[in-house]
């Protein structure tokens, strides 16, 4: 048996490792599939599906009879890795930010691409505010900082908080966000978000398939996340993230009947961001947690047939 991670992110948004070592931390695990799912850009995509490719082509060719079962799964013999090109998108749903995965992304169609950079102009202009209020009680926040000398850096409250604790001013990432980065704080500024609707539009225009991403996060009750389930799936929505580094069993348990109840599609991932959360590693979320290649292969059928 052979496991996958549907959740990763990379320095192409708020992760702390290179989309290559995120697939070379993947190749150590030996995992089936993963899924680069950086916020609001597939900047990450091709790295990783390049250096996929690469460590691919150094193995010998998949013999179906050894190598898989009866049920197309591959088995621990096999070392192939498949990545697929994903997104995390921030939206807003009844007043709430969510956040929606979108698996298959064309992340070469230069529409997407276009539509992204105007999404990442906004959340740019959003932190440029952050940064003079900041600034303004005399902590030195500047968007060079956040980007590291990479203006493609999507920014996050993620980037704020790692300032934060380098110039001293926090201890730790929960200080930052209590203290600094909480939607209750003076310096948070909301994300400039598009609608969950128009985000799953979106997703589904340029990608193959649309999952809420850890439902659970956002302090919505069993019952509303099966409203908001209904309500989005003549958008497109496809599936639900079920298993999630801040799910329990029983969650998680409970988000799969759901799932199913729906006629929905099931996901899970680490949500790895590297440093930031150092709990989490590619391929075992928190608890242990661990999904399995059959997770990914129901998601592939979907959307190849």
């Amino acid at each position: 048996m052979r496991f996958i991670d549907m959740h990763l992110h990379t320095t192409a948004s708020d992760g702390s490792c290179t989309p290559s070592e995120v697939c070379q931390l993947a190749i150590d695990r030996n995992l089936a599939a993963i899924a680069i799912t950086d916020h609001d850009t597939v900047d990450g995509v091709a790295d990783a599906i390049t250096y996929a490719d690469n460590w691919n082509s150094t193995l010998p060719p998949i013999q179906n009879s050894d190598s898989t079962n009866c049920s197309g799964f591959s088995d621990s013999s096999d070392h192939h890795i498949e990545v697929v090109p994903g997104i995390e998108m921030s939206a807003i749903y009844n007043g709430v930010e969510i956040h929606i995965l979108g698996f298959y992304m064309d992340y070469k169609n230069p529409e997407l691409i276009s539509r992204l950079a105007a999404i990442k102009q906004a959340r740019y202009d959003r932190n440029e505010q952050m940064c003079e209020r900041f600034r303004a009680d005399g902590i030195d926040m500047t968007m060079e900082k956040l980007q590291h000398g990479n203006p493609d850096t999507v920014v996050t409250r993620a980037h704020f908080a790692r300032i934060l604790i380098a110039e001293g001013v926090c201890r730790d990432m929960n200080q930052a966000f209590k203290k600094y980065l909480g939607k209750k704080c003076k310096y948070y500024i909301p994300t400039p978000d598009i609608p969950a609707a128009d985000a799953i539009r979106l997703i589904r225009t340029y990608g193959k398939a649309a999952f809420i991403a850890h439902p659970l996060i956002y302090g919505f009750g069993y019952k509303q996340i099966e409203d908001m389930l209904e309500e989005l799936k003549p958008y497109g929505l496809s599936g639900l993230e079920v298993y999630h580094s801040s799910n329990n069993a029983y969650e998680s348990g409970r988000l799969r009947e759901i799932a199913r109840k729906h006629g929905l599609l099931i996901s899970g991932g680490s949500d790895f961001h590297g440093a930031a959360k150092p709990d989490i590693s590619v391929g075992t979320g928190r608890g242990g947690l661990r999904i399995t290649e059959a997770v990914f292969q129901d998601i592939k059928k979907a959307v190849t047939v």
